[in-house]
């Protein structure tokens, strides 16, 4: 699986949280581990923007290695800013990037759903990802194991597309918001986006990857500054809490296994010697994203984007000389602190 890096390279999983726009921030840390280039990768779980991201770096990948991942992306994240509405103003950090007419707009998807909104179902987005992404290719030829979360929109369960299931409906149906898109149907089933059920998947990582060290790119904050009491702020907030329940839940289930593992001794089988040996690491953008209204995922212009890549690549880089050494040796984040607080 390793022959496009040295094998003695360390070798990494990432899991790639969605956050919209906000996972132009993922892409300023893609960017800078391509870059210093120390690390090998093994899986890569990612849900909507995430998604997104995974599936360039290792489009990219086959096309020209490292260099070819990080083009990749760029290519990807400035067509989504092509994208853009022209009515956006310049992003700020404390108030609301939309202009009037853009939150009236959003305002309608309240009132009527995408089948009357849109009903040809237009997406900008679909002419992005076919033009850019050779599925066929990724299907034969990816160098990593691939899990693109959706959640099956009839019955709320994981849905997740690997390396063989590949398409652009998959990729799409993982950024699906049932708000804005129809439905995406894949073999007869419809799927909305993946962050209902996973943001990211981190089980598949552990389960069908041979590396032990897992790196999550988290988007959404463990923690709110203060309590929202604007109808506005409640909504937005109760949509946040939805999309990152999944992945919070699924960390604490870790974390207590974890413990269990830890406690059993000699007693121990294969799965508690897994689970004490994963070891997890974590680059957070709540620094960069924590500020921003929730709005601000919609936004999607060339400096909003390019600020973000930018806070993401600082951290990164901030990471690798803090915890990159730690890489194959021992955790750099403590999970049951993180994710089991007292």
């Amino acid at each position: 699986m390793f022959a496009h890096r040295d094998s003695a390279s360390p070798s990494l999983n990432l899991a790639l949280q969605g956050g919209g726009a906000h996972g132009a921030f993922t892409w300023g840390v893609l960017d800078a581990l391509l870059e210093d280039g120390r690390f090998r990768f093994d899986g890569i779980s990612g849900t909507s923007a995430g998604a997104m991201n995974a599936v360039a770096l290792a489009n990219g990948w086959v096309q020209g290695g490292a260099e070819g991942a990080r083009e990749c992306l760029a290519k990807f994240w400035e067509g989504v800013a092509l994208m853009s509405s022209p009515d956006l103003l310049p992003p700020v950090l404390d108030s609301s990037l939309m202009t009037p007419g853009t939150a009236w707009m959003m305002q309608l998807t309240r009132w009527f759903s995408p089948y009357q909104l849109n009903p040809m179902d237009l997406n900008p987005l679909r002419d992005l990802v076919v033009e850019l992404f050779d599925f066929e290719r990724l299907q034969r030829e990816s160098p990593f194991e691939l899990f693109v979360a959706a959640t099956h929109a009839n019955s709320g369960h994981l849905k997740l597309f690997r390396n063989a299931d590949l398409s652009a409906d998959a990729l799409l149906a993982s950024a699906c918001l049932p708000s804005v898109h129809h439905a995406i149907i894949i073999n007869g089933e419809p799927y909305w986006d993946g962050a209902y059920a996973a943001n990211p998947a981190v089980f598949p990582l552990f389960r069908f990857c041979d590396s032990r060290d897992v790196l999550i790119v988290m988007l959404a904050p463990l923690l709110h500054e203060r309590t929202p009491r604007g109808a506005e702020e409640i909504q937005q907030r109760t949509l946040e809490l939805g999309f990152n329940n999944s992945f919070l839940r699924e960390m604490r289930l870790l974390a207590a296994m974890r413990d269990m593992a830890e406690e059993s001794g000699w007693l121990s089988g294969s799965l508690e010697q897994r689970l004490r040996s994963e070891r997890f690491h974590l680059i957070e953008g709540e620094a960069a994203l924590g500020s921003l209204a929730a709005t601000s995922k919609i936004v999607a212009n060339q400096a909003f984007l390019h600020r973000l890549r930018d806070a993401g690549r600082v951290n990164a880089k901030r990471w690798l000389v803090v915890h990159g050494p730690a890489v194959g040796h021992r955790p750099s984040v403590d999970i049951h602190k993180l994710f089991l607080p007292q």
